[in-house]
């Protein structure tokens, strides 16, 4: 049945009570407006990971790989952009992060790995993952595969390779979570969302570095990943380094220029640690690590041993995600304690 024809005033009237209370107009006219505006948003190029991309409209249907990827999605307020996510089930309690509503409102594809079948099945038009954050040449899972099938792709930046074999990191870790809000907001044209994102974590970065002690020696800190017979850590280029500089540590593996690496034990025992952070996730909890770690004889005369200053943080702390931030100030905290 047609609208009945309303007086012209009446329909004044009701358009500024809408505007006032903002409210979003029905379709029509202001639809068409915002539909030519974010059509002169297009195309877009960035740079990602060395390569240019082009981009003639947002992506409608995206998958992303892992909780810290996922959150990067949701911090942005894209939800409404993506098909689903792939992350296993030991990421911790998603229902207490600030992006719960994210969670809530998007689908959980798999907790097992992300695959070319699963991405097809959800009608992909974009895949978010990164360098053994997803995307792995062994598993046939690539950029180049996908595109194959026309299929998208953006590389998390903390994974870029850096021309060095498959060692990863071309940039700064946070450095690389900013590229990505960045290039996102490009992407998805929301780029005053990413901008204020990134003002509001540089905000939180400089309150916590404000409060490091000036002119003290600052007590050297090892990232404990995982591993008995060789430890796996973070070099320069993985988010610990950042988080443990930033917090007011000296990251004893700063020198590796890589992310994620493995080391051996008495390379961790020659720097001699004052700290160690554990990095929570998997089969085998922090409270198991630290229990290997202080039975280790090998490590029974590193500082942070023997004085017992073992601190815990979340997977997702760790690796590139809108939780860094908060994570530099919660070390930050503890190594203000930390006598020397």
């Amino acid at each position: 049945m047609p609208n009945p024809v309303r007086p012209a005033a009446f329909v004044l009237a009701a358009a500024l009570v809408l505007i006032g209370c903002g409210a979003e107009m029905p379709s029509g006219r202001g639809e068409e407006r915002g539909a030519r505006a974010g059509a002169g948003h297009y195309p877009v190029t960035i740079e990602n990971c060395g390569e240019k991309k082009t981009f003639d409209k947002a992506p409608q249907r995206v998958v992303t790989n892992d909780v810290g990827i996922t959150e990067i999605m949701f911090a942005l307020g894209l939800e409404d952009h993506m098909a689903g996510y792939v992350m296993p089930e030991d990421k911790g309690d998603l229902t207490a992060v600030p992006w719960r509503d994210g969670y809530r409102k998007t689908k959980w594809l798999s907790r097992k790995s992300i695959n070319k079948e699963l991405v097809l099945d959800a009608r992909a038009d974009l895949v978010f993952a990164g360098w053994n954050y997803g995307f792995n040449e062994g598993d046939g899972f690539t950029p180049a595969e996908l595109e194959r099938v026309g299929i998208g792709s953006y590389l998390l930046s903390e994974s870029c390779r850096n021309g060095q074999g498959k060692a990863r990191g071309v940039m700064a870790p946070l450095d690389a979570l900013y590229t990505d809000l960045r290039n996102l907001g490009k992407i998805f044209d929301v780029e005053d969302r990413a901008e204020a994102l990134v003002a509001k974590f540089r905000k939180q970065v400089a309150e916590a570095q404000a409060k490091v002690p000036k002119g003290e020696a600052r007590p050297r800190v090892f990232l404990y990943d995982d591993g008995r017979d060789k430890p796996l850590t973070a070099g320069a280029f993985a988010g610990p380094h950042d988080i443990i500089t930033k917090a007011g540590g000296d990251h004893v593996m700063k020198d590796l220029k890589d992310s994620w690496v493995t080391v051996g034990w008495e390379t961790v025992v020659d720097r001699d640690p004052e700290v160690i952070v554990i990095n929570d996730y998997g089969d085998t909890g922090a409270a198991q690590k630290e229990k290997f770690l202080k039975s280790y004889p090998p490590l029974a005369n590193v500082s942070a041993i023997r004085n017992d200053r073992i601190f815990v943080l979340d997977y997702a702390d760790l690796v590139e995600s809108p939780r860094n931030p908060a994570a530099i100030a919660s070390l930050a905290a503890y190594l203000r304690n930390v006598d020397h």
